[in-house]
């Protein structure tokens, strides 16, 4: 039920980029618990899968579930939340981004013994207990030999890896190795290079948080409206603070749509400073004022036009005609 709820909700936002291990991130499962979820949709006609030559899902479409009514399943989920819409709903459908591959083996039993008789594999397992404040299970070893083994992590690497996501509180296999793949995929394969990109991570998000008043972690669609404006549009956090703050000030809460509408009309216009914006700014009062003043003086020439003693074709009269009118009037006596 978690899954579907969660697919709806990426509906609202066209922008999110969706991964398997993004989900399972932000539900705190594992991907195959996730995969297991998504087939089970299938199977009551929910959701209809893509899946590639791998056999790896790479398209959702999400059913109007109404459709479903062969399903027992699906007709009782039907019924129990409202009634029939008058006309079917569209079909949506949420793509699947690929990760780039990182083939992840299942280690043996023998392979296991193999590896963690080196003293180096000995005093990594050792140190990761110690961050997990636990013993480590089955699902980690695998996933710790994974990234020593396949990925090519220091065990340096591995240890920085294991507490930047303990300092945060995550702990779960799966939000760790998704953290891995991203290292991974930009190419952070040092201490350093890793702890340049989460101190850059963290200020970042930290000066939106702050900008918003947020005493929080950014959510999973709130991190992806993050990105976007860092990556995407490429504007600096400077510019991103000042699109936060303006829509503090003109809707009283701290609204990412909002923002994120501020930040693509700065986009489409080139903004890259900041001193750009106030120059924006001023084209666009200066606007406002001519129209304010166009509209100040349309009423007064209306007004003349409207009025009833000037409704009709006014006469102009000379000295001649003057006096032709008294002859008559005199005449008339």
């Amino acid at each position: 039920m978690k899954v579907y709820l969660y697919l709806l909700r990426c509906m609202a936002s066209s922008d999110m980029e969706i991964t398997l291990s993004s989900i399972a991130d932000h539900l705190e499962d594992t991907e195959k618990d996730i995969t297991r979820g998504l087939c089970y949709w299938e199977k009551v006609n929910l959701l209809s899968l893509v899946r590639d030559t791998n056999h790896q899902i790479v398209s959702i479409t999400i059913n109007d579930i109404y459709t479903a009514k062969d399903s027992q399943d699906a007709e009782e989920y039907a019924t129990s939340t409202a009634a029939p819409p008058s006309e079917p709903e569209q079909a949506e459908t949420v793509s699947i981004s690929p990760r780039q591959n990182f083939e992840k083996p299942t280690y043996s039993d023998a392979q296991i013994k193999q590896l963690t008789n080196h003293d180096e594999v000995k005093w990594l397992l050792n140190i990761i207990e110690i961050y997990l404040d636990r013993l480590i299970k089955p699902m980690d070893l695998q996933l710790i030999l994974y990234l020593y083994e396949s990925l090519g992590f220091s065990a340096e690497l591995i240890m920085y890896l294991y507490e930047y996501c303990v300092s945060k509180n995550k702990k779960n296999p799966s939000y760790i190795e998704a953290v891995a793949l991203s290292w991974a995929e930009e190419g952070i394969d040092t201490v350093e290079k890793a702890e340049a990109a989460t101190v850059l991570y963290n200020s970042n998000y930290n000066a939106v948080n702050k900008a918003f008043g947020l005493n929080r972690a950014p959510g999973n669609v709130e991190k992806q409206f993050i990105n976007k404006w860092l990556n995407k549009f490429g504007f600096s956090i400077d510019i991103i603070v000042e699109a936060c703050n303006r829509t503090i000030l003109m809707t009283q809460k701290p609204d990412f749509k909002y923002a994120d509408k501020i930040l693509e009309n700065w986009f489409k216009k080139g903004v890259k400073e900041l001193s750009q914006i106030a120059k924006l700014d001023e084209e666009h009062s200066k606007s406002v004022n001519a129209k304010a003043n166009s509209s100040k003086m349309a009423p007064a020439s209306k007004a003349s036009q409207s009025n009833r003693f000037n409704a009709f074709p006014q006469r102009t009269y000379t000295d001649e005609d003057y006096s032709s009118m008294e002859q008559r009037l005199l005449n008339k006596q």
